[in-house]
């Protein structure tokens, strides 16, 4: 690394790293095992306090930015990524043991979302803007004038998420969505990559330097579950923005509900995206899905979000084929190293469950080294996975579960009784559109994607992607984390009423500066 981009194992805050006076730690390599350099401290209940007092400070400064500011803002962060690649990546690497090209692809994702919210910010879709003008002659009441529009919530507290260093982290899509509207962030570096988040911190810092905002505007903290707590707590926080394990979500989510104030909490949590091999399909491409659905769960060592964990398999004809194509895939899958020690102990225990599990079998297990995890194929009956609620647990890593369903009739209630999903896929042809017609109104209230003839590993970044589902896939089904929309979550709608013309945002003026496409007393 160059000196200017030497760790310093420091806070971010009030534009300046601060050398925390917490507890000390270290990232580690997961394929050596090894600590990395420097050390890092824990933030201070004082240093959390300052840095919320700071983002509450700033958050009228941000939310009063000409919209091409703020996209230019959101630019700038990018190009600032940008140009500390080769260090950035380096010390990714270094500290998820994830290759090169996996790396350098996020952070292309990382910059696209970015600049997606640039678009959307000049674009001013988000700002939602209803204009019912006055009826002042009306019987038996007039109607006065009223106009709305979505203004920020306020500072946003976000916690990185282990299996995305880049993407869902520090600079993620929750920062970008938070940043777009116009809020304050408070990013809680994941601590099994602090150098990433300080390298991406820095970038951020210096973006809003160039842009004259306030230092308010953006802090890193590493803290434990402790500071973590109060930083959800704290009374400037108005959102949090959260991806990671159910029960941390939870947890996050309990703290924010018991506030004096409740705020928010847009926690993505828990998903095991079925896949749902219709017959048509399976008679027609059961080898090709087989070893599809193998690369599907195997990719990136299993540790996605959208991992296909569970598929269901309808009919006998192309069976075998299918099964038999999974397991030789998932017999030559190379053992993928984890991303943390406490990770690979998860998925080795949840992997011994379903092995010992007395109506499950196991299919295939891919290879074992020192360092990484082996895949793993499991198949099981219909009347056990309905009988188990346990079976519909999140195994993080590189496994499925196929289910044999003897008809769509007896799957029908066991699929209506599923935990929500992230996704939720149909492998068919159109000899099954008939049978899959009545699924579709069930498999709607139950995931936020639903695919068709694809697998769910892959979340492109554009308008129309919905990044979530019900509840245990998120704690607010509603919303989405990845795409433009997500920007709503950090909004909040304001009506003005008969408000005189020199008071009014200029998204709410009659001659419309901003070109703004607007509803007009009900019209577009």
């Amino acid at each position: 690394m160059t000196h200017s981009e030497t760790l310093t194992g420091a806070n971010l805050i009030a534009g300046e790293a601060r050398a925390g006076a917490g507890g000390a730690f270290a990232a580690v390599d997961p394929a050596t095992g090894k600590a990395l350099a420097p050390d890092y401290h824990q933030a201070t209940a004082e240093d959390i306090e300052e840095a919320c007092q700071l983002a509450g400070a700033a958050a009228g400064h941000l939310a009063a930015m000409a919209p091409e500011a703020r996209a230019e803002l959101l630019e700038a962060i990018a190009a600032g990524l940008e140009a500390i690649k080769p260090a950035l990546v380096e010390r990714v690497m270094q500290e998820t043991a994830l290759p090169q090209a996996r790396v350098e692809g996020e952070l292309g994702r990382t910059c696209g979302q970015l600049r997606l919210f640039a678009e959307e910010v000049r674009a001013g879709h988000w700002q939602g803007v209803r204009i019912d003008h006055a009826l002042r002659e009306r019987q038996p009441l007039p109607r006065p004038d009223l106009r709305q529009r979505m203004v920020p919530l306020g500072p946003v507290a976000v916690f990185g998420a282990s299996n995305f260093p880049l993407a869902f982290s520090v600079a993620g899509g929750d920062t970008a969505s938070a940043l777009a509207a116009g809020c304050p962030v408070i990013a809680k570096a994941h601590p099994a990559h602090p150098g990433t988040s300080e390298l991406v911190g820095r970038a951020i810092v210096r973006a809003l330097a160039r842009a004259g905002l306030p230092h308010g505007c953006f802090a890193l903290l590493h803290t434990d579950h402790d500071g973590a707590g109060a930083l959800v707590e704290n009374r400037h926080i108005k959102a949090v923005g959260f991806t990671g394990s159910r029960a941390g979500g939870l947890a996050i989510a309990a703290r924010a509900a018991a506030r004096p104030e409740p705020i928010p909490v847009y926690a993505e949590m828990s998903s095991i995206n079925p896949v749902l091999l219709m017959a048509g399909a399976l008679r027609e491409r059961g080898a090709e899905i087989g070893t599809g659905l193998a690369g599907s769960t195997t990719m990136g060592a299993g540790q996605f979000c959208t991992n296909p964990g569970l598929v269901f398999a309808f009919g006998d004809d192309g069976y075998d084929a299918f099964r038999d194509a999974a397991v030789r895939a998932i017999k030559d899958a190379a053992p993928g190293t984890m991303l943390t020690g406490g990770i690979a102990d998860a998925y080795a225990s949840g992997i011994a469950a379903l092995a010992e599990h007395p109506g499950v079998s196991e299919l295939a297990r891919g290879g074992m080294s020192e360092c990484g995890q082996p895949a793993a194929l499991f198949e099981t009956g219909l009347d056990t996975f309905a009988g188990d609620k346990a079976l519909q647990a999140e195994v993080f890593g590189a496994v499925s579960l196929i289910v044999r369903c003897e008809s769509i009739d007896r799957a029908l209630p066991v699929l209506a009784g599923l935990e929500g999903q992230l996704t939720i896929t149909l492998q068919m042809e159109d000899s099954d559109i008939e049978t899959v017609r009545p699924l579709i109104p069930v498999l709607e209230q139950k995931a936020g994607r639903l695919l068709v003839n694809g697998f769910p590993t892959g979340v492109e970044v554009c308008h129309a992607m919905v990044h979530g589902g019900p509840f245990p896939a998120t704690s607010d089904g509603r919303t989405t984390s990845v795409g433009s929309l997500a920007i709503n979550r950090f909004l909040r709608p304001v009506c003005y009423q008969n408000f005189p013309a020199e008071l009014l945002p200029d998204a709410l003026r009659d001659d419309n500066p901003q070109g703004l496409r607007r509803r007009v007393n009900g019209e577009y």
